[in-house]
């Protein structure tokens, strides 16, 4: 069992019978996890095998707990837990029955294996078929980036499939409920019709993206007796964490599949459904509860403290309206009483570099006078900008506090060690016709290179980077004037030097994949002492992710460009070019997390969006929010192909989006995010107070509002 005690409610529903099937509910930081946890070690203890057991997560960074648990020593041996997403389990099962449905579904050589796409390659293939549509006029009124453009294309089918309605209505469905400017329906129309021409493209070519991959397994697969009797009969335990950040499909496949499991334990969070973009349905997820036959309430958090309690339910209610029942626990609402200011502390600024000097010193000192572990702060936005993260990273440096930053899903190119390793491997392979410019070999070196500045990095390739027979290629350092040795410096010249040898003997032999070339560079020579991503934990991490990523794109459309005479690696970095959105890659979320819990290994300040830190389910006893102002706290982002509230269950089709439902979605996105935060943070939390924000413009979103309605109801 646990090394730490556990409470009695714990303890009851971990001993609870072994055919039990349990539906256990309470707001964040109640322990439920964490009783989960030891009812599965209690389950195998028991004597039930481990590979008889289905542990289903909304994302597969939130099985990390149970994970841990699993590989620690003295676990009871019996086949190893099956740990899924309900795409995991999808892609497994379409894998294993693929020649039952191939036909049946439509695809055009269903004696061919599927291609499992990821979401980078699904972009890639959606940017092929898009682009000549975009100079036919497609999207001619949207402004938005292209690669936002396709991901949200892709979004409209996963949300089809999540939900489980037929792709050809996302068109009308988006149209019915449009109630703005007539042009807008053209979009919507465009949106179907390119989400319909990809699919078409997926079948004639078998294709699988995630929304191929659910609808495949959700309309035929699970309908196949063979398919449903295998999956029953090898997984007579069910376990389901975090059911409110699930999608309705998921909650229908529990729905059917509960009557015939030996046991269940299903958790959910109250107030959650931060992940409503992705197509998550709390809602759905509450209709579980009578399909168990024992309903047990986690009410008493182990998280907060009384103040921090008391500054929920106040917030809370500044933030709702009179007239509407607050979404807070009894205990919060017991804290009421309590004066929550001493949770609180802030300064009113007018600039918002003078909030950014505050927020930095306040950190300092209680790392260095108050002795605060620096993975017990954590430092939140609504959006992480790189201006935002480098100007934090330089303040916090020369207050002596480390820090990193996880900002998950940008596009791969917006990351510095990505330009790096992929300008170098554009100069490695000049048979690709991707020439850098200067000043990108100049950053370029910047970041292989330590402590190399900008300014002897310029100098350094206005040198060095000259064209042979229409080729640039890198000159010897040697040929360099002394004069220009000297300020340039000859240690940096040294490791210049070291880096265009390399560079210059893997010309010499044949050209490697792409993958296999990053990681022999980054391991031969920038990991080594003297370069840049040597003692860079945040430039490995990216490092490995490309390489994840240029792997698994070589295995998606390798043999296809391979059979056109098409280089993989010189379509995957002008794939880049263009913006592609990042996969998720669990190790960025697992480095978030040491052994204990915390946040950061080595410890670290963290810096996140808000959403980020909530859904790596976390506590933390320190919280600085800045930006308080913004609406970004609240507000969607700006979509203009796809709607998540829209395309889901709980809007009835043809019924019109108003700015009514806009206004009290955002009251509700607000309350979720302000209850997420609240529950993870042990003693306080400090508001970054600007009356100009990072762009320079005064704001007064309903945050700041509800946080000053806050202040003057306590004084009165």
């Amino acid at each position: 069992m646990a090394p730490f005690e556990l409470s009695s409610a714990q303890l009851d529903l971990i001993q609870r019978p072994l055919d039990a099937r349990i539906f256990l509910e309470g707001p964040a930081g109640c322990g439920k996890t964490t009783a989960a946890v030891e009812r599965l070690l209690f389950l195998m203890e028991q004597g039930v095998p481990g590979s008889s057991i289905l542990l289903l997560v909304p994302q597969r960074t939130l099985a990390a707990p149970y994970l841990r648990a699993l590989s620690a020593p003295g676990v009871v041996a019996g086949g190893m837990v099956t740990v899924l997403t309900i795409g995991g389990l999808a892609q497994r099962m379409v894998a294993l029955f693929w020649p039952l449905v191939a036909a049946e579904a439509g695809f055009a050589h269903p004696e061919r294996p599927p291609v499992f796409l990821t979401l980078e390659t699904a972009q890639y293939y959606i940017a092929h078929l898009v682009r000549p549509m975009l100079e036919q006029g497609y999207f001619d009124s949207v402004t938005i980036d292209r690669n936002r453009l396709y991901s949200q294309i892709i979004d409209n089918l996963n949300k089809a499939a999540v939900v489980g309605f037929p792709i050809s209505e996302i068109g009308e469905r988006l149209k019915a409920a449009w109630a703005g400017d007539p042009g807008q329906v053209h979009v919507y129309e465009d949106a179907a019709d390119c989400a319909l021409r990809f699919r078409n493209y997926c079948l004639t070519h078998n294709l699988l993206d995630f929304s191929l991959q659910v609808e495949l397994f959700h309309r035929y697969l699970w309908q196949e007796p063979v398919c449903r009797e295998y999956l029953l009969q090898t997984y007579r335990h069910l376990l389901a964490d975090n059911l409110e950040e699930d999608t309705p499909v998921t909650h229908d496949l529990l729905r059917e599949w509960l009557p015939q499991a030996d046991s269940a334990l299903l958790v959910l969070d109250h107030a959650g459904g931060l992940r409503r973009f992705l197509g998550a349905d709390p809602q759905s997820a509450e209709t579980l509860r009578q399909a168990c036959n024992k309903q047990l309430l986690f009410n008493h958090s182990f998280v907060a403290s009384p103040l921090v309690n008391s500054l929920c339910y106040h917030l809370c209610k500044a933030i709702t309206p009179a007239d509407r029942a607050l979404p807070v626990s009894a205990e919060e609402a017991e804290a009421a009483r309590l004066n929550p200011t001493p949770a609180l502390t802030f300064r009113n600024h007018r600039f918002y570099p003078e909030m950014l000097d505050w927020v930095v010193e306040e950190i300092s000192q209680l790392v260095h006078q108050q002795g605060v572990p620096p993975d017990e702060i954590v430092i939140l936005a609504p959006y992480l900008s790189d201006a935002l993260r480098f100007s934090l990273e330089i303040r916090l440096q020369e207050q002596g506090v480390p820090n990193r930053a996880h900002r998950p899903s940008r596009a791969l190119r917006e990351e510095t060690a990505t330009r790096c390793l992929l300008t170098l491997a554009c100069i490695a392979h000049p048979e690709w016709g991707i020439h850098p410019a200067r000043y990108d070999l100049a950053y370029a070196l910047v970041q292989a290179i330590q402590d190399l500045d900008l300014v002897r990095a310029q100098l350094l390739a206005e040198i060095v980077y000259r064209k042979r027979d229409g080729i640039p290629v890198l000159t010897p350092f040697e040929m360099i004037q002394p004069s220009m040795q000297e300020r340039i410096t000859y240690r940096v010249g040294g490791y210049y030097e070291g880096l265009r040898r390399w560079l210059d003997e893997y010309q010499q032999g044949p050209p490697a994949e792409l993958d296999q070339f990053l990681s022999r560079l980054f391991g031969e020579v920038l990991s080594q002492p003297g370069y840049g991503f040597h003692a860079s934990f945040t430039a490995g991490e990216v490092a490995a992710n490309l390489i994840e990523s240029v792997q698994k794109f070589r295995w998606a459309v390798g043999d296809v460009l391979a059979a056109e005479g098409i280089p993989p690696g010189r379509e995957y970095v002008q794939m880049v070019q263009d913006g592609v959105i990042a996969a998720q890659y669990v190790r960025s979320w697992q480095s978030m997390t040491g052994e204990d819990g915390r946040i950061a290994a080595p410890q670290a300040v963290l810096l996140a969006p808000a959403y980020t830190f909530v859904m790596n389910n976390r506590p933390v006893r320190y919280q600085f929010w800045l930006d308080v102002g913004s609406r970004g706290w609240y507000e969607r982002l700006y979509q203009p192909l796809t709607h998540p509230h829209v395309l889901s269950r709980r809007w009835p089709v043809g019924k019109p989006w108003t700015d009514a439902e806009e206004y009290d979605t955002s009251i509700e996105s607000l309350q979720q995010l302000m209850l997420g935060l609240l529950r993870r943070c042990r003693e306080r939390v400090y508001l970054g107070l600007s009356e100009l924000g990072e762009q320079g413009y005064e704001q007064r979103g309903l945050l700041l509002r509800a946080l000053q309605r806050l202040l003057r109801e306590v004084a009165a």
